[in-house]
């Protein structure tokens, strides 16, 4: 028996008329047979969480690199800490919730080791230049199950694609993780720098907290509550002038204050010359690398495919490959 059914005939009566509906999706690249119990956003979902890159997503860096303690986020943390907002928002608006939350699972799946400073090594060492955002369709598209990709629905791919805040997704949902991203990332970034010690609580823009909340907590409610007051049945996703201004501002503290602050990212100049000489090792080396990256030397161009291998790195992956090809062993007699 086919079940989607019930899901369209609840879409359709239920969602926003600006909602993207699920029976309405532009499709895969492939098609394949329909699943009788899931909408092909929902299967989108599946596909994102079962695949490896998200998985590797436990050990890549947030903001601070090898932090200490169990508590810092990781990349996967803050996906699912994205996710969640931005199914709230959806939800609240009456858009669609599967696919809002396919994109948000799957939007950094494209981050490299060590965070952004990875992102910026990458980008300087590849012809054509490496964003995450676009490495995150490549490896939904191409990289993940060995070459065959997930094959995602149109949708997701674009929201993934298109999740910086100057972009423009051509669903609501995917302008909903844009900000369920930026609402996540920076008050997140500041609980972890509070803790590190790297801010206080008093250090923040006094105007700032004034407006959009004094707590963690209280600032994401009161961002998402501004967001869909100023969006609900009105076509467009934006937040109130006021609450976009202080959380521009915001955003600009914690880039001057903790993304670029030398106690926050000191260890990075390590994990930079890390990269550099693992990138130039296997430029040198390609025979070096697995071989379904091999295979790809004969599409793509050598300096890509290195990149593509180095960006599936976790962190700790990154530093044990390191040991082991500039690394001496301890000698000893077998």
């Amino acid at each position: 028996m086919d079940y989607t059914h019930i899901t369209y005939e609840i879409e359709n009566k239920y969602l926003s008329k600006y909602a993207q509906k699920s029976c309405d999706t532009l499709g895969r690249s492939r098609p394949t047979p329909p699943c009788p119990l899931r909408s092909d956003y929902q299967r989108d979902r599946d596909r994102i969480i079962h695949c490896k890159a998200f998985r590797r997503l436990k050990h890549k860096t947030q903001v601070f690199l090898s932090p200490e303690g169990d508590h810092y986020r990781t990349r996967l943390t803050h996906t699912l800490e994205v996710a969640q907002i931005a199914r709230t928002m959806a939800r609240a608006l009456r858009l669609n919730e599967d696919l809002t939350e396919a994109i948000s699972l799957g939007h950094d799946l494209g981050h490299t080791p060590f965070g952004h400073a990875g992102e910026a090594i990458l980008n300087g060492l590849i012809q054509g230049g490496f964003v995450h955002s676009l490495h995150s369709l490549r490896v939904v598209d191409l990289l993940e199950n060995n070459g065959q990709g997930l094959n995602l629905t149109y949708e997701v791919r674009d929201g993934i694609a298109n999740h910086k805040y100057t972009d423009k997704p051509c669903t609501l949902e995917g302008y909903l993780l844009i900000y369920a991203d930026r609402f996540a990332y920076i008050n997140h970034d500041i609980e972890d720098a509070v803790r590190a010690g790297v801010l206080k609580e008093a250090d923040l823009p006094k105007d700032c907290i004034e407006v959009l909340g004094k707590s963690k907590g209280e600032r994401i409610n009161n961002m998402i509550l501004d967001l869909v007051d100023n969006s609900y049945e009105k076509g467009v996703i934006k937040q109130s002038p006021l609450f976009d201004e202080m959380t521009c501002k915001l955003h600009e503290f914690m880039f001057s204050g903790v993304y670029t602050n030398p106690q926050a990212k000191g260890e990075e100049r390590k994990a930079d010359k890390m990269l550099y000489m693992l990138f130039d090792y296997f430029m040198h080396n390609p025979s070096a690398l697995p071989a379904f990256y091999r295979t790809l030397t004969d599409t793509y161009p050598l300096d890509r495919v290195v990149g593509d291998y180095i960006a599936s790195f976790t962190d700790r992956y990154a530093i044990e490959v390191f040991k082991r090809l500039f690394v001496p062993e301890e000698w000893r007699i077998h």
